[in-house]
């Protein structure tokens, strides 16, 4: 019996893409998954290799890789064989048709993107097929990374997201007795900088297809040039690969502190905060430590970027402005998040001259509703009214730019009271049988603020005892809007 039918041998080859049985697969990768965490946890290194190999040859797992780069939002993106895989039959071919042998990973297409700085980011994004090369070892290898990952890294973790990191940060700085002195590290261009003898000696997984993504070079106007450092931004694989090489960054922060000097780490992909006592202990034991644990792969601090701020001033982290006033700790919106919000809808609304009322309102929610959940858990109240007052004065404008000669009155009738209420932007949608749908603008101020609880530092989605723990998890944080 081979690799492939001793880890598949209850699941019949499918006839069609459709008539797959996808909980069966999920639950045959799973399973091979949480195999591969509890012998990581009892470091048995030769059992880990081999049960690698027996997920990354499995079939299930082609056929997982494949459905999740086929359902992703980049799978209309082409990489530079300009292929994409849209038919059912396509991804079933392209599934079993994932095999080691003979694979060679294609260069990547460069493509670039806006950042808040007025710079531009590069992305390089991979063929299809090297996508799904990269998902399949992503399985066998995400179970490594969750179970040697630092208690406080929260980035492109499985059951972890933003609202844990400034979860940890409110519980390290609102006490009385909390350290008052915080040093923002950033590290500089960590995708593209990462080096890849670090990652070739230390990153448990097959040696020669990880050479080939991080060798395979990037086409840009028609020239190939080559990658002599980093992981690609855009890859499936990249975010474990970083994670991989920043592990135990707080581990050795705390060796070199020692037990008088107690600091605490949080850190969210490259972006991460150290709390201390005083200005010296970060200066002088933290900061030197990030470097020598940074120089080894390839990477260094941000000299802009990393500064050692007191608290009572207040620090950017993760769109948020963490600050503490007086004894009470609060958690806002960053300004620079909210004014980059109000341009978005300003240039939305602005664009839409032409577009019918109920078109504008279905381009603005997704953003507000979007921007309102990811606030929702910190001090965000007072901003949604301001946010929501401002998208009310760039809608007037609109109005007034749409009908120039009509009078106010007017306007507000049309526009502003098909919701029963004053000044609300809404319109009415007619349905089936004569009916009507009042269809408005989102207002932010009607989101609930709530709590968030932080999930447990030491919790391993990849350990069965923690299986029903992340299962509540996903039913009160996890609901889908």
């Amino acid at each position: 019996m081979t690799v492939e039918q001793s880890t598949d041998a209850s699941f019949d080859k499918p006839l069609t893409w459709k008539t797959i049985n996808w909980p069966k697969v999920e639950q045959n990768v799973r399973r091979l998954q949480l195999r591969i965490a509890k012998a990581v946890t009892e470091g048995r290194r030769r059992s880990v290799k081999a049960l690698q190999w027996m997920l990354t040859h499995s079939r299930s797992a082609k056929l997982l890789a494949v459905r999740r780069v086929t359902t992703n939002a980049g799978a209309k993106t082409p990489g530079v064989d300009n292929q994409r895989w849209r038919t059912d039959k396509q991804k079933l071919h392209n599934a079993l048709a994932l095999k080691r042998r003979g694979y060679k990973a294609l260069p990547l297409r460069r493509h670039y993107i806006p950042k808040k700085n007025g710079k531009m980011r590069p992305l390089s994004i991979p063929t299809m097929r090297d996508r799904a090369m990269q998902a399949l070892h992503a399985f066998a290898l995400a179970p490594i990374m969750e179970s040697l990952a630092d208690k406080n890294s929260y980035g492109f973790r499985e059951g972890r997201r933003c609202a844990d990191a400034l979860e940890q940060c409110h519980i390290l700085l609102a006490r009385k007795c909390s350290p008052q002195w915080v040093l923002e590290g950033d590290i500089k261009a960590c995708f593209d900088e990462i080096g890849h003898c670090w990652l070739l000696q230390y990153v448990p997984m097959d040696k020669p297809i990880l050479k080939q993504w991080l060798q395979a070079g990037y086409l840009e106007k028609g020239r190939l040039f080559p990658t002599t450092a980093g992981t690609p931004q855009g890859g499936i694989i990249s975010p474990i690969l970083a994670n991989l090489a920043l592990d135990g960054l707080e581990q050795a922060i705390k060796q070199a502190a020692g037990t008088g000097d107690k600091v605490n780490f949080v850190r969210y992909a490259d972006d991460f905060i150290t709390t201390g006592a005083a200005t010296e202990i970060l200066e002088q034991k933290a900061k030197p430590v990030v470097t020598a644990f940074l120089t080894p792969r390839g990477l260094k601090l941000s000299e802009q970027k990393t500064v050692i701020t007191h608290i009572e001033k207040g620090f950017d982290f993760l769109g948020h402005t963490v600050r503490k006033y007086g004894d009470k700790l609060l958690t806002k919106p960053s300004k620079s998040n909210v004014q980059g919000l109000l341009a978005k809808i300003r240039e939305c609304i602005k664009s839409g001259l032409g577009l019918k009322p109920e078109e504008l309102i279905r381009k603005l929610n997704p953003k507000l509703r979007g921007w309102a959940y990811y606030y929702e858990h910190a001090s965000a109240k007072r901003t949604f009214h301001k946010v929501d007052h401002e998208v009310f004065l760039a809608l007037w404008r609109w109005t007034k730019r749409r009908h120039p000669e009509k009078s106010a009155q007017w306007r507000k009738r049309k526009y502003f009271s098909a919701a029963g209420s004053n000044w609300t932007f809404a319109v009415r949608i007619p349905l089936a049988e004569g009916e009507q749908r009042v269809l408005k603008v989102y207002q932010m101020a009607h989101t609930p603020i709530s709590r968030y609880v932080k999930v447990r530092g030491h919790a391993n989605p990849y350990d069965p005892q923690y299986t029903e723990y992340f299962r509540k998890r996903r039913c009160i944080f996890g609901r889908i809007r």
